[in-house]
């Protein structure tokens, strides 16, 4: 799954996304802090491809794209919206493929920008990172091709605080940066970053008014945060091979970053330290029972302002939580199985 797949509803219930054979699955707190519903099926009966792209607007919506099958041989893109947690979300909805037609490419990305408008990136079958977008007035605007070479992966695409979108995505040897230059506009290649990227480990996060930051981990096992027009820096060793879960929030009155990714020795292992502050160092702490080695990691703020943590293994589809106690640092409560 591509992005935050734990989300808090706008009615502050938190609610997590899983993939299950042909289908995507949502459970939620029936009230927050409280217990789980049972799982639902999303998007209603269409059958889907077992991969997941999640994103969410300011609105606190959440939006998922996906692969379904078309004709033998073909595949196109669709989208749902989920306004909240106990609610159904909208039917899957036909995006359609970047090249017009055609088989799969790669996993896909999504964010919304403040209009509510969610923006869909994937690789099209030239290589090249392709952006569809929802119209204002309702529908889709045209496949645009933004270009690029090589493209591996699925993008890392971001709302910035200021509402503009922006993306990155991996080719061989580099980081590709695209953005808007205002909200609502044509999307840019700002920059291109010379590093090799462990294939899958992007994560883009909003961490200012002004910047959005990379972390990505490299061909030595460094995880780097990187922000475009500054130079990366090396934040700490990778805790274990799986992708990154970043989360911008308040700690004891201060502006943080907190991190999340499942360790090598099979727990989970989070590092905190202040926002855009990489000099002040982080470390990993490790939290949680042994978990299964295919285990994801996803973070959200809960309805009580408490960062709340969700480890799930797609091959058993067994859903662990944790949130931080009522006392200063990021101490994490027992890990519960939902």
């Amino acid at each position: 799954m591509n992005g935050e797949w734990l989300i808090r509803g706008r009615d502050g219930r938190l609610s997590v996304y899983q993939l299950s054979g042909d289908a995507v699955l949502c459970r939620a707190e029936r009230v927050p802090g409280g217990s789980w519903d049972a799982l639902r099926r999303i998007g209603g009966e269409q059958r889907v491809y077992p991969v997941l792209a999640v994103g969410q607007g300011i609105d606190s919506y959440g939006h998922l794209v996906s692969w379904r099958p078309t004709v033998p041989g073909e595949s196109g893109l669709v989208h749902s919206t989920h306004f909240r947690p106990l609610l159904a979300a909208l039917d899957w909805e036909p995006v359609g493929h970047p090249n017009g037609k055609g088989d799969r490419t790669a996993e896909p990305a999504v964010a919304v920008d403040h209009q509510g408008r969610a923006h869909v990136f994937v690789r099209n079958g030239e290589g090249g990172l392709s952006m569809r977008a929802q119209a204002l007035k309702g529908g889709w605007g045209p496949w645009r091709d933004l270009k690029g070479a090589d493209v591996q992966g699925a993008p890392a695409a971001v709302a910035g605080k200021d509402g503009r979108i922006e993306v990155y995505a991996t080719v061989p040897g580099a980081v590709l940066y695209w953005r808007q230059e205002k909200p609502a506009t044509n999307f840019e290649l700002e920059e291109a970053l010379e590093v090799t990227v462990r294939p899958g480990t992007l994560r883009a996060l909003a961490t200012s008014a002004e910047s959005t930051t990379l972390f990505y981990t490299d061909e030595s096992g460094q995880v780097c945060a990187w922000r475009p027009g500054t130079e990366p820096v090396a934040l700490l060793a990778a805790a274990g091979p799986g992708p990154l879960s970043a989360l911008r929030c308040e700690l004891d009155g201060h502006d943080v970053t907190v991190l999340a990714q499942r360790s090598a020795g099979g727990g989970v292992a989070f590092a905190a330290y202040p926002s855009e502050q990489e000099s002040a160092g982080a470390s990993w702490t490790e939290s949680g029972p042994r978990l299964p080695a295919d285990v994801e990691v996803s973070l959200a703020v809960d309805a009580d302002g408490r960062v709340a943590a969700a480890a799930l293994s797609p091959s058993t589809g067994e859903l662990y939580l944790t949130r931080r106690k009522d006392e200063p640092g990021l101490a994490l409560a027992p890990w519960q199985a939902v």
